[in-house]
This record gives structure tokens, sequence and C-alpha cells, in this order.
């Protein structure tokens, strides 16, 4: 498989500085926080036949970085955000009821049986959103005794772009996605390969699944 590839114009680096973005975001996957930018290709296709999801690729090497497979019919409503090798990082469930003016998703750590597990376990974190608001908020969880972390996410369809920033106010830019150009900066890829964009020491995984659940909202 080729990676789709295109010129990009440098990142910018919003660590001020100091190696770490500004609020130093703890992430569920330490592995997963880089001390630099990081830009990612994400390819909104599964490479298995038949099969709905995403295959992203670090820009840097060429390596995938996730994948997301799903075969079910109702893929829509549950899914997992794998590695490269297939280990699942995070089970995503949508949390949408009806009559509600709030949609709703929860994420769990890991290869869960969501159904089994709800009402045992605290999810990991929960996005929601208002009906007709183009953005998000995410509440993570409490963890190891450190303060929750919080992000909003906020996207317009009609320019094709995505920005994640932490909840509290003022906060700094963590991660953006856009279409991605290729050779020539002024001609775009297909509306399914995507540039995302992660800060220094933001959860690459976190930011691909904020990426998957907006996406699925309306």
């Amino acid at each position: 498989m080729e990676v789709p590839k295109g010129k990009e114009t440098p990142m910018e680096d919003r660590s001020n500085g100091t190696g770490k973005s500004a609020g130093s975001p703890r992430g569920v996957f330490p592995e997963l926080c880089s001390p630099s930018p990081v830009r990612l290709t994400v390819w909104c296709k599964s490479l298995l036949f038949n099969g709905h999801g995403y295959t992203v690729f670090d820009d840097s090497d060429g390596r995938m970085v996730f994948r997301v497979d799903n075969y079910a019919h109702n893929w829509r409503q549950e899914t997992v955000l794998m590695d490269q090798a297939g280990n699942v990082l995070l089970t995503i469930r949508r949390c949408r009821k009806i009559l509600n003016l709030m949609e709703s998703w929860e994420a769990y750590k890991g290869d869960k049986d969501v159904v089994g597990m709800v009402g045992q376990k605290k999810p990991l974190f929960k996005a929601t959103k208002n009906l007709c608001n183009p953005s998000c908020t995410v509440s993570m969880v409490s963890t190891h005794g450190m303060e929750p972390l919080g992000y909003r996410m906020s996207w317009s369809r009609e320019n094709e772009w995505s920005k994640i920033y932490q909840a509290e106010a003022n906060a700094p830019l963590v991660a953006e996605v856009s279409r991605k150009y290729g050779d020539s900066p002024k001609i775009l890829l297909d509306k399914d390969v995507l540039t995302l964009r992660v800060q220094p020491w933001m959860d690459q995984a976190i930011a691909m699944a904020m990426v998957m659940i907006t996406n699925s909202m309306r």
C-alpha cells in the first residue's frame, strides 16, 4: 500500500521553546505522546475489502500508526481504534438517545465488551455535542490521582477543517485536521485523505479518536 504523499507546509511548534506544549497534556498512551510535532496522513478507508474504517500513517517515515477496520452492521454504533499490529487501543461506543438534544460517545481503554462493562467500569472519556452545533467537548476521567483533562473540538464542514484545544479558556491548540495537498500546494487530494497535525505531548490516539467521533457526528 503506497501512502498518499504531498507537499505540506512546515509544522508550527507551539511548545513555546520548552519542548512541551502549553499545559503539558498528559497522555493515556505515553508512547504516543511525542516531544516534537507529529504530522499524520489519515486515509478514511480500511485496508480490508468491504471494511469501513481508517488507515493512518506517519508522514516522517511512512509507517502505519493506527488502523480501524469494521465489518459489523452496527459499525456506526461501536468501533475500535487499533495500532499497526492490530492491538486495540480504544473501544468507542455511540450513546445517542431518542429525543435527546445531546449526541454523545464514550471511549474505553483496550479491547472490551462494551455492553458487558457499561455500568461496571467508567469510560476513559466522554464526548458530547449539541445538535446543530459544529463543536464538541471531551471530558476525561481522573487517572492515577491526577486531575482529569478536557478538550474541545470545533470544525467547519464547509471549509473542511477541525481544531482540537484543551478545554480551559484561552487554551492552546493541540491538534488540527485539514484536507491533504498533493505535489502542488494548490492541488487537494481526494476528500478521504486528510492531514492530522499533533502538537508536542498531545496523545495521538486521543486526537485520532476525536477525529473519528466528530466525523460520525451530524
